[in-house]
């Protein structure tokens, strides 16, 4: 299930109910409420005598951010079709709407993630065999725009991270050597956007999706959950079917890029976000790791792993 916030209902639906009379199989909703998570919108579960909805509302900052509503809305209805992910049962665009199924079942936090690697792995390949998304997803780009909007409006930048770039660079050149193409990816998964039923686990939550490598996707799951080194071994050679120190190294790798990105991603949020969360903090933690693994003896190692097969 989807952790639920205490939210004042009455308030909820005079807050939204212009919004909601929108949708027609809202009308006789009979309760709502406000789901915990969701940094760039917010999420309600709303119960009609029909059934129950999860109705997911973005926030003014999306454009900001690299995210794509309509793209959302296209990948979003592709892997909820293939029940990889929710299905989409109403969009309106322009209004920031989407309405998704409600998924029964239990919401991961990071020992669930590691504890249930095996089992990520075989929801990956089902997002990853696809048919391609709308757009492509690649962080060296999204890096790049995140920089240059930081940049434009006098965003903070923190302290010595242009020190770093031109470690960015010879990683994109090495990740080319072995490049094998890219998948449908959902580039987020965060341990809150994995719902575990009992038989399968879900994967929720398109805004950032996109076709992207999927050691990014790996990796980026490694990282988002906290995880020792090992633990990126097991996801690896569960996705692939054997240990393939070339893809450890991609996706750990992809991981560091990640947080160099994703940082600032935090320092464009901690300004224009009406989320009450402290984005500069979430950002400067994901800096100081990647700050320690570029000057760490395995990125030496991972950089000759990546072009070794």
């Amino acid at each position: 299930m989807y952790p639920e916030r205490v939210s004042d209902a009455s308030a909820l639906e005079r807050e939204f109910a212009q919004l909601f009379n929108k949708v027609e199989r809202l009308h006789s909703r009979t309760s709502i409420s406000e789901l915990s998570g969701g940094l760039t919108n917010r999420n309600f579960l709303i119960n009609t005598p029909e059934g129950k909805y999860v109705a997911r509302i973005s926030s003014n900052s999306s454009s900001l951010l690299s995210i794509d509503r309509g793209s959302e809305f296209t990948n979003s209805t592709i892997a909820g079709k293939s029940g990889v992910g929710a299905k989409v049962l109403d969009y309106l665009p322009g209004e920031g709407l989407l309405l998704i199924s409600y998924i029964e079942g239990r919401t991961y936090g990071a020992p669930d993630v590691l504890q249930n690697l095996p089992r990520i792995a075989t929801s990956l390949r089902a997002l990853h065999a696809l048919e391609p998304f709308d757009h492509e997803f690649n962080m060296f780009d999204v890096q790049k725009k995140y920089l240059s909007i930081v940049q434009e409006q006098g965003f903070k930048v923190p302290k010595n991270y242009f020190d770093f770039a031109p470690s960015v660079v010879d990683i994109r050149k090495a990740f080319a050597v072995l490049d094998e193409g890219l998948v449908p990816c959902n580039n987020d998964l965060l341990p809150g956007n994995f719902i575990d039923d009992g038989e399968k686990i879900w994967l929720i939550d398109y805004e950032y999706s996109g076709n992207n490598d999927a050691c990014f996707e790996i990796g980026n799951i490694w990282a988002e959950a906290f995880l020792p080194l090992e633990a990126l071994e097991e996801l690896v050679t569960a996705y692939y079917g054997g240990y393939r120190p070339d893809k450890v190294a991609r996706a750990w790798l992809w991981a560091l890029v990640g947080k160099y990105g994703w940082t600032l991603w935090a320092s464009i949020q901690s300004e224009v976000s009406e989320l009450d969360f402290d984005f500069w903090q979430w950002g400067m933690a994901k800096y100081d790791l990647a700050r320690s693994e570029f000057t760490s003896a395995y990125f030496k190692q991972a950089m000759i792993n990546v072009v070794t097969k």
